[in-house]
C-alpha cells in the first residue's frame, strides 16, 4: 500500500509560479511511475504529466510545468511556471507500479487527496 500526500497549492496571480510536492510512503517509491492530474469544476480529471522511465507532459502545460522526483525523499514535484487562470484546478498525484496506461487515471493504483491551485487573472 502506498499513501500519497500533496502539498504546495494555493492562490497565485497569473504569470506566477507554484511548486507542488507529493510525499509517498513505502520503500519501493523509486520503482513507481508517478503522475500528476488535475480536475477543474465540472470537468473530467485530466493528465498533467507523468514521470516514469521518461517524462511526459500534456500539450497545455508543456514548456511551463516540470515534473521531477527525489527518490531519497520519496517525493515527486510539479514545478508550475507562467501560470494561467485556466490552470485553476485541484491537482492530484498518483502512483502505479506499472509502466503502461500512464496517460489515463485508470492506469494508477494510488491517489493523493488533492491540493487546490487557484490562478487569478
Amino acid at each position: 500500500q502506498v499513501q500519497l500526500v500533496e502539498s504546495g497549492g494555493g492562490l497565485v496571480q497569473a504569470g506566477g509560479s507554484l511548486r507542488l510536492s507529493c510525499a509517498a510512503s513505502g520503500r519501493t517509491f523509486s520503482t513507481y511511475a508517478m503522475g500528476w492530474f488535475r480536475q477543474a469544476p465540472g470537468k473530467e480529471r485530466e493528465l498533467v504529466g507523468y514521470i516514469s522511465l521518461s517524462t511526459y507532459y500534456a500539450d497545455s502545460v508543456k514548456d511551463r510545468f516540470t515534473i521531477s522526483r527525489d527518490n531519497a525523499k520519496n517525493t515527486v514535484y510539479l514545478q508550475m511556471n507562467s501560470l494561467k487562470p485556466e490552470d485553476t484546478a485541484v491537482y492530484y498525484c498518483a502512483a502505479t507500479g506499472r509502466r503502461t496506461f500512464l496517460m489515463s487515471p485508470r492506469g494508477y493504483d494510488y491517489w493523493g487527496q488533492g491540493t487546490q491551485v487557484t490562478v487569478s487573472s
